[in-house]
């Protein structure tokens, strides 16, 4: 398998950020692209071969630097698999990008680092801030999406965005129920065509095939009359007798 991404840490100086940086990228590029050693580990597995091979079939390699990261003592030792797996990663010239763990995380400096690590004091490094932590995960992503093609096409964070803008539609000769929902902003303009019917797009009464009067003491009568018609032209009877 391939991975776009392999995360470098070492238990007990930084592996818990590993496991952040890991999680964030998995969720936004999908966590077949993401390798980390405990989680893409099988049991049974063999942990030599699928370290090394990893690391070659990938692109990056983000190292996570912890606060003592250069002061330990395993680093020295060839055996040591932090080292290895680097050195694996410039052997098949593979980007190497070190994160700094936290605010008091110094920059490497080539004299505190074995001979052939001493190149990775060069490179420009990212800081992870774990008070700021959803801010530093973001422009971890963003730039591992602008190196690599492949993580740009699948970045969920880009997909998601686009499903937020305005909706348009048409339809044609429909002959049965339109439903659309989705909330509005602004106003919402119709066209009818060939309408046989009423059809009420905005606020007010409707009034269909009728004749329509307002005020006090209109009359209309449509059709024979058999019966009676009383009217009220508003006010009591006593106060019209009383106006004679």
């Amino acid at each position: 398998m391939t991975y776009e991404v392999f995360i470098n840490y070492r238990t007990g100086d930084g592996e818990k950020t590993a496991a952040l940086i890991e999680q964030n990228l998995s969720q936004r590029f999908g966590d077949e692209r993401i390798f980390r050693a405990s989680k893409s580990i099988a049991p049974g597995e063999s942990y030599p071969d699928k370290l090394l091979g990893a690391v070659r079939r990938s692109a990056v390699v983000l190292t996570v630097i912890g606060e003592n990261w250069s002061g330990r003592a395993e680093l020295h030792n060839e055996d040591d698999w932090v080292r290895r797996e680097i050195l694996e990663a410039f052997t098949c010239g593979i980007e190497v990008i070190p994160v700094l763990e936290g605010r008091r995380t110094e920059r490497l400096n080539a004299a505190d680092l074995p001979a052939n690590l001493a190149r990775l004091a060069d490179v420009q490094s990212l800081r992870l801030d774990l008070n700021e932590a959803r801010a530093g995960l973001t422009r971890i992503g963003d730039l591992l999406a602008e190196k690599l093609p492949s993580l740009k096409a699948v970045d969920r964070n880009a997909l998601d965005s686009l499903d937020t803008g305005s909706v348009s539609n048409s339809v044609n000769e429909a002959h049965g129920t339109v439903v659309q929902s989705r909330d509005f902003t602004g106003d919402v303009g119709s066209v009818v065509k060939g309408n046989r019917g009423p059809v009420h797009t905005g606020s007010g009464n409707l009034y269909q095939d009728s004749q329509h009067f307002s005020g006090a003491g209109g009359t209309y009568i449509a059709g024979d009359n058999q019966g009676g018609i009383r009217h009220d032209f508003g006010g009591s009877r006593r106060d019209k007798e009383d106006d004679r």
